[in-house]
């Protein structure tokens, strides 16, 4: 029993038409299917119906995130973990939710909606499988990730949000800051993956969303991802620059109704016996920003 990846990540938006148009021409996302509400988009290397859906609603923010899991009986399975935790589940039947069947949906302790599947619609990437390209077209517009990598959420209480990610669903820890006091103040979580880190939690208001991020294949790509977010008046929160924690490389930026994207790439390889890499407080600003070695005020805003 085991989740395997970030399948897909649901939120909302004042303005479905911007919003499209930014996801297809600024990050260069494919749109696959559109209604009068609602617009489903995928990267050109994924295999899903989508990893993201955006709906019309007044307020922005976060509907829900989903993880696809090892198998089709691991729902059951997870289904009477997280009812022993205490917290109470719903099954989504089949036909309920574009591309996918049926899934577990419930509240985590830090006050996000986490769905789990294992039944997703496979609609293939844009290279096929009969002697595909290595590369895709290279008249993609914008940023053009290959694919969605990770997401962060908030929680007023990181410990216990990470006690149900590890206990109940089987994630790892891969590194954690620690406070003064040894209290757990963030925390990134691996699946099955060998990533660092497919969820991270750190401290703020429950049932908020940070961001999420889109992996890229190399630095130039994210400095070439810097050129377009700049020449499209988008605005940068943060980078070009470098983590220390993940070591990975980085740029965060806001789409037009100011939720936060990120695009990500390197990182170190994550083994099944990976010991825990611990921050202190004192040294966040450099686990954050190695480069800055500060945590910008507007770098902790948030969506819930």
């Amino acid at each position: 029993m085991g989740i395997l990846r970030l399948a897909h990540i649901d939120v909302r938006t004042p303005d479905l038409d911007l919003s499209a148009a930014y996801y297809a021409e600024v990050m260069g996302l494919q749109q696959v299917m559109r209604t009068d509400d609602t617009v489903y988009f995928k990267c050109w290397d994924e295999e899903d119906h989508h990893s993201l859906r955006m709906r019309y609603n007044p307020r922005t923010g976060l509907d829900s995130f989903t993880f696809r899991v090892e198998s089709e009986d691991d729902l059951h399975d997870f289904e009477k973990r997280v009812e022993a935790y205490g917290c109470p589940t719903t099954r989504v039947s089949r036909g309920e939710a574009v591309g996918q069947g049926e899934s577990l949906r419930f509240e985590v302790p830090s006050g996000q909606i986490m769905e789990l599947v294992w039944d997703l619609e496979k609609t293939g990437n844009i290279l096929g499988k009969h002697n595909p390209s290595p590369v895709p077209p290279p008249d993609l517009p914008g940023i053009a990730p290959p694919r969605m990598d990770h997401m962060l959420v908030n929680a007023e209480e990181v410990a216990e949000a990470a006690r149900f990610f590890i206990d109940v669903l089987g994630m790892r820890l891969t590194e954690q800051v620690l406070d003064g006091n040894g209290h757990q103040l963030g925390v990134w979580l691996a699946g099955r993956t060998n990533s660092p880190h497919d969820i991270a939690i750190v401290n703020g208001p429950n049932g908020a969303l940070h961001h999420w991020a889109y992996w890229l294949d190399d630095w130039d790509h994210i400095r070439k991802a810097a050129d377009t977010l700049a020449y499209n008046g988008v605005q940068i929160d943060q980078g070009p620059t470098r983590h220390g924690v993940t070591r990975g490389n980085t740029i965060y930026f806001f789409d037009p109704l100011g939720i936060r994207n990120e695009v990500f790439t390197g990182g170190y390889w994550v083994d099944p016996d990976h010991e825990i890499i611990t921050w202190t407080e004192q040294e966040f600003g450099k686990g954050l920003f190695y480069y800055e070695n500060v945590i910008s005020q507007r770098f902790l805003r948030m969506h819930t």
